[in-house]
């Protein structure tokens, strides 16, 4: 029997870290099960209890693999990406060619660790339109950055495809909540970075979750 798929996530219009293995996990076409956990702006202990009945860790996303009558649990979203990856080899998570697969998860990586001032003070609010604050000499330099790895990326390898390795892979999971968070505070985009993140608007998993933020929105719960 084929592994069952669960994915524990939070509050979609804040959680950018549950919303890049959600992408990865659409792209291999699997059915899964999903559950959502109720963030709170507050450090509310009740919430990390909740999460701890998923993960030791206490924190979301949590991706839990049930097959052959055992289950096993993976936290973090780059582990999960990556597991995501190893299991679904025809999905192409990552580029075929090892130079440029290499590349792709020095990307992916850089997301992983980085962009602290960026994470700050531009929060993923996925369906709502911000102001943009008064950026902070360090969050230019990090939006910069971005944008500058993204047209390098593009004009090398998007052409077929369109995504930054062309075909969609988990370097692009790992930078959608960055084009949500462009989107929301509107950040000014060169063309190239535009369109992409235009497609990457236009994933049907972008789409679902923004319908899901949205409601979350329209309900008081984020």
């Amino acid at each position: 029997m084929p592994a069952h798929y669960t994915l524990v996530v939070g509050t979609k219009n804040w959680s950018s870290w549950s919303l890049r293995p959600y992408l990865a996990l659409r792209a291999t076409g699997a059915p899964f099960a999903e559950v959502m956990i109720q963030l709170r702006r507050t450090d509310d202990p009740s919430t990390k209890d909740e999460i701890r009945k998923h993960s030791a860790a206490g924190r979301v996303p949590v991706l839990k693999i049930e097959e052959d009558s055992e289950t096993t649990t993976v936290w973090d979203s780059l582990a999960i990406c990556e597991t995501l990856a190893e299991r679904h080899p025809e999905a192409k998570l990552w580029p075929v060619a090892s130079d440029v697969r290499a590349v792709a998860r020095s990307y992916a990586a850089e997301m992983h660790s980085g962009f602290p001032d960026l994470r700050d003070q531009l929060s993923m609010d996925f369906a709502r339109q911000r102001p943009k604050p008064a950026l902070r000499d360090a969050t230019r330099e990090q939006i910069a950055r971005i944008l500058d790895a993204w047209e390098i990326a593009l004009k090398e390898h998007g052409r077929e495809g369109g995504f930054l390795f062309g075909g969609f892979s988990v370097a692009d999971c790992m930078y959608g909540p960055v084009v949500s968070r462009f989107l929301t505070y509107g950040i000014e985009m060169p063309d190239a970075s535009r369109s992409y993140a235009e497609r990457m608007m236009a994933l049907p998993a972008m789409k679902d979750w923004g319908v899901a933020a949205k409601a979350e929105v329209d309900s008081g719960k984020a």
